[in-house]
């Protein structure tokens, strides 16, 4: 498989029976022993893996800034591999981010997903794990097309979630990055698994975690450091997703456990999966994994105790429980070119499509600029329009905002297309604030507009509040996917 060994040599043997355990598959088939152990793969055999890294092959895990980007890879022997791709600058020291990613690597679990090799060659810095073909909680949880999760199911995803984070604390590996709804996987038979990428430590600076300051341990907040502790409260913003459906901030859900309407955080699609009894368990965890004070949070093994009963359907497969066929895979949601040029924050790129786009995402709704039925100061609406669109395909960012501006203030019906350009205008001009205003505003205008989703992504990444800014991404290539599917049928 082209791997170096200079590295990794003194890692057990197949043979050794103190090995990491054996991972069951990837991709549903069993992989050969001699692919079982952690390598460290040639940059070659990865850039062949992904063709070249192709923008068709990114996936998306959340929640990283980029451009750590996530694709799916396929190596020699058809099998699926996720490559985390880093920059250099998150891991200066080749040989600490190789050291790193062996440690995880030795990480063998069913409830996790295997990390089998890495990539330190010059300036590139990568990860390759099991591919997971069913895509991540994020998707399944807040962005279901078909059903919402049931409720068993959500138990069982907190019963191996925990089960995990247990594992990783047994093996002395008690920090987990960021852990969030993007980290949960779920593989060929539907079980969900926790990724790995989220056990690796950023060199740099030793800090790492989501910018979304209403989800973030408050530890982290006071002293920019995770601790074993912060996992467990991440562990209860989990479980308040699981529980309601949405993201709701812990300060909001402990004050609504505090005054005794607990079931008020409750999915309303879950109604009649669950014994009430059950469900105040849950939000009775999550609230004891919230306390401010890392001390009064409870270990792994009381997770274990308090959710592991709450299982009644054991022998239902997760596949089952989900609605999926057996061995289904759902292609992961895929950014469009638009979508991917946002996330990369290609602000040149951005602006070509846009301009390409033109206003034909108006055509046909109510919201249409009708020029021809205005009836008073038609000529000066269509300058203050014509001259907008002259000042931004020529960037004229100065300009095209004060067209946009007068246009906006004068023209009847809104239009989504002309709040998008503004957005855009104000980010040229660093206005970012004034950016995500006008990007929300096109989102009024036209509600599953993709493009509003982008822009206001792109405007939130400008703000540092990476977090929301994938929910944005994510959001918008929903969409996308959704209009794809309309558009077939």
């Amino acid at each position: 498989m082209g791997c170096l060994h200079s590295k990794t040599a003194n890692l057990p043997s197949s043979d050794d029976p103190s090995a990491p355990t054996k991972p069951e598959s990837v991709n549903g088939d069993q992989v050969e022993q001699e692919n079982q152990n952690f390598k460290e793969f040639d940059l070659n055999e990865l850039r062949k893996a992904t063709n070249g890294f192709s923008p068709s092959c990114i996936v998306s895990e959340g929640g990283e800034k980029a451009p750590n980007v996530v694709y799916r890879g396929k190596l020699e022997g058809n099998h699926l591999v996720a490559i985390k791709r880093f920059s250099r600058q998150s891991w200066p020291d080749a040989q600490q981010f190789v050291v790193e990613a062996t440690g995880v690597g030795k990480l063998r679990n069913k409830r996790l997903v295997s990390l089998i090799g890495c990539c330190a060659e010059g300036d590139e810095r990568l990860l390759v794990a099991e591919y997971m073909p069913n895509d991540t909680l994020s998707k399944h949880l807040f962005h279901w097309e078909k059903q919402p999760l049931p409720w068993e199911m959500r138990v069982r995803i907190a019963d191996y979630i925990a089960q995990a984070l247990d594992h990783c604390y047994n093996e002395n590996r008690k920090i987990y990055h960021d852990l969030n709804a993007y980290r949960i996987l779920f593989d060929e038979e539907g079980d969900p698994r926790l990724s790995t990428f989220g056990l690796m430590k950023n060199s740099r600076d030793g800090k790492s975690y989501s910018t979304n300051l209403a989800y973030t341990p408050p530890e982290f907040l006071r002293t920019g450091r995770v601790i074993p502790e912060s996992v467990i409260f991440s562990y209860g913003t989990i479980l308040l997703d699981l529980l309601s459906g949405k993201h709701i901030p812990p300060t909001h859900a402990l004050d609504i456990i505090r005054g005794k309407n607990a079931l008020l955080l409750m999915d309303s699609s879950l109604e009649g999966q669950y014994e009430s009894d059950d469900a105040t368990k849950l939000v009775e965890l999550a609230s004891k994994c919230l306390q401010s004070e890392a001390k009064e949070r409870p270990d792994t093994k009381f997770l274990l105790s308090a959710v592991a009963p709450l299982q009644k359907k054991e022998e239902v497969a997760s596949h089952v429980l989900m609605g999926l066929p057996k061995n289904a895979v759902i292609l992961p949601t895929m950014l469009s070119p638009l979508g991917k040029a946002c996330s990369k924050m290609d602000l040149a790129a951005v602006h070509d499509i846009l301009l390409k786009t033109g206003y034909k995402d108006e055509e046909g709704a109510e919201n249409e600029l009708s020029f021809q039925e205005w009836t008073q100061q038609v000529q000066e609406m269509l300058n203050m329009k014509k001259f907008g669109d002259i000042a931004f395909r020529d960037k004229d960012f100065k300009n095209s905002i004060e067209y946009y501006s007068k246009l906006v203030g004068i023209m009847p019906v809104p239009s989504a297309t002309v709040f998008a350009r503004r957005a855009f205008s104000y980010l040229m001009t660093d206005q970012q604030e004034l950016a995500l205003r006008d990007a929300m505003q096109a989102q009024v205008c036209i509600p599953e507009w993709p493009t509003a989703f982008y822009l206001q992504a792109l405007a939130l990444s400008k703000l540092g509040m990476e977090s929301d800014a994938q929910d944005m991404l994510s959001d918008g290539a929903a969409y996308d996917a959704k209009r794809q599917n309309s558009w077939r049928c």
